[in-house]
């Protein structure tokens, strides 16, 4: 069997993904070593990564360079996402898409600036008409930064395939990235997934630590693991690159039971379209309540991701009672470091069948509609990746809310698509009608999230909602709070190239902001992750040397309106 296994690794080692390009067609897009801190389908909220993420020393303002000859086609610029991000399209059908960047080369930034003054808005989605700017390999576009919902100082850097927009992983193309390490292995899942299906006697999942030793992953323990009926693998694992210890994604798993190759995951290409169907990769649930991801190495009959070169019974085994199994992992990075583990199982009989739960059939491929006397739901097909029983419940109200609290099942069932949602009033003044809203209550300490709505005139609040969980009508009479950072006394500024604002709310949200002086609009950027809203003195566009009128007017989600105003010199 193991001639078997070396072969298949062989196999696999020899057939990369070569994309139609020339070696070295990309240049690096900053002139520091390349060392990431993330790669290219790594596990993220509710999406694959697009990108790479390179580090840029702890610091924002390096120059960004074009990865090679091409003209700038689109320029981005919000607050969150992002952030300032800049698309080259190059002559050979791909584009590379810059983000997170702290600001534009001086033509482009007036550029864009033009345009956020002509539509009187800080985010701009600008499509630049192809040829105006027309740029050199290696030539500066940009500035670094960490803009937009950036975790810290880094480049985004993206390859994508012009046409199809899909993104292609930037690490099969020749950059020089050194990777000598294997993927890590952390540990192993086992799930029952047909009815009576058991893992060593329990019809539930069950984990087992791994240990590295001998050249491969190892069960901690050695553990006989017994099973019976139709059951499913996940793996915990990551990978690192040299001179970084962020935690990457795998690029490549691949799962043989008993010599055959039944489930492969590859991370060459990603569609836009397909990447929250991570939500069905993962092990959602066990995320949600353990904050740990695994890989699930099997398929939901509504994941219609593209990444599975392989999926033999959408990776789902049948284990027979009386019959051995052998198990192996080959785990593979793009570089070729290659991690291996492999364990045995013995089949058993599968249990009695479980009793049926209770609750309203959801069948993942049909429409669901809910209509009960103090909630509607209503779910497109696709809204779901699997079959399951929805638990519905009305709860009692509680002080400061205006409906029931009904629960629509667990927030650990991940939803694809938004549904619409509408909860009924009661006891709702007329006068607070305009300020209602539907907030999810978290189950463990009841902390109110709002998730959009408005009241309708037949006395519901509805609103489009993309998780499950426990919902209710709240409302939000507070005005957004406007805190001055360096205006003292409503006069006096203490930095003299800008003038800064944070902002906050207390349950909708920040909805608009407009900043003006001497009743002209000015460009106040915001910066959603810090709170802070910043307009920067342009001397092209403010007369300087005089006493100006500020006035900021910032809005929540329901219209609860904050002015802030003062005279300053400058």
């Amino acid at each position: 069997m193991k001639y078997v296994l070396l072969s298949i690794l062989l196999f696999l080692l020899k057939t990369p993904y070569n994309p139609s390009i020339e070696a070295n067609y990309f240049a690096p897009p900053l002139k520091v070593p390349m060392y990431l801190a993330g790669n290219f389908g790594e596990l993220r909220t509710n999406h694959f990564h697009s990108g790479i993420d390179i580090k840029t020393q702890g610091k924002t303002g390096l120059p960004v360079y074009a990865a090679a000859e091409g003209t700038i086609v689109r320029i981005n610029i919000s607050a969150v996402g992002f952030g300032t991000a800049l698309y080259i399209e190059h002559p050979d059908g791909y584009t590379t898409v810059y983000g997170h960047l702290s600001g534009l080369r001086d033509d482009l930034a007036e550029y864009a600036r033009n345009v956020q003054y002509d539509k009187e808005s800080f985010s701009v989605d600008i499509n630049v008409p192809k040829g105006k700017f027309k740029v050199s390999k290696g030539e500066l576009v940009a500035y670094s930064g960490n803009s937009g919902s950036s975790g810290g100082p880094h480049l985004h850097f993206e390859i994508r395939d012009t046409e199809s927009q899909h993104p292609i992983n930037p690490l099969l193309f020749n950059f020089k990235i050194k990777d000598d390490m294997p993927p890590k292995l952390m540990s192993l899942m086992l799930y029952p997934l047909s009815d009576g299906a058991q893992i060593d006697g329990q019809s539930k999942q069950k984990p087992f630590a791994l240990v590295y030793y001998d050249g491969a992953y190892h069960l901690k323990g050695n553990p006989a693991i017994t099973a019976g009926g139709e059951i499913g693998f996940g793996l915990q694992a990551l990978d690192y690159l040299d001179g970084s210890w962020a935690k990457c994604g795998v690029y490549e798993i691949n799962l043989t039971v008993n010599e055959k190759l039944i489930y492969s995951f590859k991370m060459n290409e990603l569609s836009f379209d397909e990447s929250r169907y991570l939500n069905s990769h993962i092990d959602y649930s066990y995320l949600f309540n353990h904050h740990s991801r695994y890989h699930k190495n099997w398929l939901e009959d509504g994941n219609e991701l593209n990444n599975y070169p392989i999926q033999e019974n959408k990776g789902k085994v049948e284990i027979k009672e009386g019959q051995a199994y052998t198990v192996s992992y080959l785990v593979k990075d793009v570089y070729g470091n290659v991690s291996r583990l492999i364990f045995n199982l013995q089949g058993k009989s599968p249990m009695k069948s479980s009793l049926q739960e209770a609750g309203i059939p959801v069948h993942y491929n049909q429409e669901l509609a809910i209509k009960k006397e103090h909630v509607q739901a209503k779910f497109e097909a696709g809204s779901f990746y699997s079959n399951f029983k929805l638990d519905y419940q009305e709860l009692p109200s509680e002080a400061g809310l205006y409906s029931e609290r009904i629960q629509l099942h667990q927030s650990d069932i991940p939803v694809h698509q938004s549904y619409k949602l509408r909860i009924k009033a009661e006891n709702l003044p007329s006068e607070l009608e305009p300020k209602a809203i539907i907030v999810a209550i978290a189950p463990k300490n009841g902390k109110q999230y709002a998730v959009g709505g408005n009241y309708q005139s037949d006395g519901w609040v509805e609103t489009m909602v993309r998780q499950l969980g426990t919902f209710a009508i709240a409302t939000d009479t507070e005005a957004p709070d406007i805190t001055p950072v360096n205006i003292k006394n409503h006069s006096s500024l203490t930095n003299r190239d800008k003038v800064s604002f944070k902002l906050s709310d207390d349950l909708s949200g920040i909805d608009s902001y407009r900043g003006e002086i001497d009743g002209h609009w000015v460009l106040f950027e915001y910066d959603a992750k810090n709170r802070l809203l910043e307009y920067n003195f342009d001397e092209k566009r403010l007369q300087l040397g005089k006493s100006h009128n500020l006035q900021l007017v910032v809005k929540d989600g329901v219209g609860n309106e904050s002015i802030y105003e003062a005279k300053f010199y400058r």
